[in-house]
């Protein structure tokens, strides 16, 4: 049952994109409206900045429309999260070549730009002090996945957090299996050392692999 539900969403986006390729721009925005969480996540955990992810993510969607008329043969959500991607890089990039930061000094101007990315909307009908927790916990996962390098970071947030898998990032990334693998490997070690030491998941060793991954999932 749950195949064909998704072989149903599945032909139901691909009628959207070919009539966006045919210049429909309703059937654009049906796909804008399909991932643009997706998307601003991606940005906002690569980024680290609220406003700096909007703009990502309206880049995205702006230099989708422009090539969406080339779109063919891949999956569109791997198409989609390349061009978030090298949209993110761009932007990291020239933020480096105006001002030279630490990594501390970048995560203080992303807290005082707005809120930490929650890893889920708040919900109100439950306890207060568990939403409290929840965003507690989202600030410290960023503030971990800052302290990567990009090529680990942006690996690990495009199979954990945006469950690609190791073949959609290879492409997305143009790396051979083998260094995005090695990347994920090292980035996972990396945040969860992170993670321990500040008391937030168990010691190496005794962190399921579910438990692993969905630790930063949005």
């Amino acid at each position: 049952m749950l195949e064909t539900t998704e072989l149903r969403e599945q032909e139901e986006e691909g009628r959207y994109i070919q009539a966006a390729q045919r210049g429909d721009l309703a059937a654009f925005n049906w796909l804008v409206l399909r991932y643009q969480t997706r998307v601003y996540n991606l940005c906002y955990r690569m980024l680290s900045d609220p406003d700096a992810a909007a703009d990502a993510a309206q880049e995205t969607f702006i230099s989708a429309f422009k090539a969406i008329a080339r779109f063919k043969g891949e999956q569109f959500r791997a198409w989609l999260m390349r061009i978030a991607t090298n949209a993110s890089l761009d932007m990291l990039r020239s933020r480096k070549r105006r001002q030279s930061q630490s990594l501390d000094s970048l995560t203080d101007a992303g807290e005082e730009a707005g809120e930490p990315l929650q890893i889920a909307d708040l919900d109100t009908s439950v306890d207060p002090e568990a939403n409290i927790l929840r965003v507690e916990l989202s600030a410290s996962i960023q503030e971990g996945l800052d302290s990567l390098p990009d090529d680990q970071r942006i690996a690990l947030v495009l199979v954990d957090a945006q469950g690609l898998s190791y073949e959609e990032v290879a492409s997305i990334t143009r790396a051979n299996l083998g260094t995005v693998k090695s990347r994920i490997s090292r980035a996972r070690l990396r945040m969860r050392e992170y993670l321990r030491e500040r008391g937030i998941v168990p010691a190496v060793g005794e962190l399921s692999a579910h438990a692993e991954r969905s630790i930063i999932e949005d």
